[in-house]
This record gives C-alpha cells, sequence and structure tokens, in this order.
C-alpha cells in the first residue's frame, strides 16, 4: 500500500467520523452531549484539513501519488 492510498483511506476515514458526529449532535437531545458532538466535530474539521493540506504536499513532492 503506498503513502498516497494511506492518506487518502485515512481522509474517507475522518470524512466519516465527521459525518458520524455531525449526526449525533443532531439526533440527541442531551445538550451537553451535543455541545460534546460539535466540539469533537470542530476538532475533526481541523484534522481534516491538515490531512489534506499534507496529501497536497506528497503530490506536489511525489507526483507518483496524485489521485488519478
Amino acid at each position: 500500500m503506498t503513502v498516497g492510498t494511506q492518506i487518502q483511506q485515512c481522509i474517507a476515514s475522518c470524512e466519516s467520523t465527521l459525518a458520524s458526529l455531525h449526526s449525533f449532535a443532531l439526533e440527541t437531545q442531551d445538550q451537553n452531549a451535543k455541545q460534546m458532538f460539535q466540539n469533537l466535530a470542530t476538532q475533526q474539521e481541523q484534522i481534516l484539513m491538515n490531512l489534506k493540506t499534507r496529501q497536497q504536499f506528497i503530490e506536489n513532492e511525489e507526483p507518483q501519488y496524485k489521485q488519478q
């Protein structure tokens, strides 16, 4: 498995986690839990942005990892 494939899979997992956190925040009636899920989603968004930045760096440095 290449670095490009690994980071792509990691990004997909993070996007899935982010969607779940947003869903949990919408579905819960507990305000404390809702706030926690929203905070976690915000953190996950930052992680996702960092991963995408890293992916772009890798693709620029190593063109063979660029996704088709």
